[in-house]
């Protein structure tokens, strides 16, 4: 049996925690990317666009880790589907990002362009969830083989 959970370990504060560590690490290049796509100016900073892709990978992986391993340790075994949601919710963020984008920096009005924009960012941030969840889930799988490959049972 699982013991209650407190609060702040349920899976929405995790969620949040979760998403907005990896999400504060992007959301300066994110303008960039953005004014590039949306805002017809050049983008040329490619490789500080690599850089800061990556910079978001090892920071999803080492969160959601961490949140797994804090999962584990009250006993709470079913960290299959928190570590993709923990992983993925930085591409909330990146929607909430998108609205804040629309409302105050895009120029953009009618009914056309809001579904035009909002179709597409959607797309793209459930993509992010994917993508990311992907990288939760996989970087808790191998964490969880590592610690439990050591366990001796006699």
């Amino acid at each position: 049996e699982i013991p209650p959970l407190p609060w702040h370990r349920q899976w929405s504060p995790q969620m949040l925690m979760a998403g907005f560590l990896p999400f504060s690490a992007i959301y300066i290049e994110l303008y960039y990317v953005f004014a590039s796509v949306w805002g017809h100016q050049l983008y040329s900073l490619y490789g500080i666009l690599l850089l800061v892709f990556l910079i978001l990978i090892v920071v999803t992986s080492f969160i959601t880790i961490a949140l797994t391993y804090f999962q584990l340790s009250i006993e709470d075994y079913r960290w299959w589907w928190r570590s993709i949601l923990n992983g993925g919710s930085t591409g909330l963020f990146i929607f909430g990002y998108c609205i804040y984008y629309f409302k105050f920096k895009a120029r953009m009005s009618g009914f056309m362009q809001t579904a035009f924009f909002f179709g597409y960012m959607s797309t793209v941030c459930y993509g992010a969830f994917l993508v990311l969840g992907a990288v939760g889930f996989f970087s808790s799988l191998s964490f969880v083989r590592y610690i439990y490959r050591s366990i001796k049972c006699d």
